[in-house]
């Protein structure tokens, strides 16, 4: 039986965060801390002990896998990689921020 990823939603910000980082492929864990941080101009920034306690979760969740075979001169650095069923929940929550965007661009907002 098939996973449906929107079960898994919403996402919090800091899995959505992870997930995304990894979206573009395999990533050791600073290089998550570090893409996390770039894209979000600073904004945002995982903490090593919060990180890793997300990725083991998501790893047993199925979410994410450790990857294998990624080139690195630290051979103690585990990389980290979607499932596919990864790929989908993380592109299923971007979707669903997507139209609360849209939902919301519709809206007047005045500032009290």
């Amino acid at each position: 039986m098939s996973r449906d990823p929107n079960d898994e939603l919403p996402l919090k910000p800091d899995i959505f965060d992870i997930l995304m980082s990894l979206e573009s492929g395999p990533l050791h864990g600073y290089g998550i801390i570090a893409d996390v941080e770039q894209r979000t101009e600073g904004r945002r920034t995982l903490l090593p002990s919060l990180l890793y306690r997300r990725l083991a979760r998501l790893v047993e969740d199925g979410v994410v896998r450790e990857a294998a075979g990624v080139p690195d001169p630290d051979p103690r650095r585990k990389h980290y990689e979607l499932t596919d069923f990864g790929r989908a929940v993380v592109r299923a929550e971007a979707s669903r921020i997507m139209q609360l965007g849209r939902t919301l661009a519709r809206y007047r907002w005045s500032e009290s």
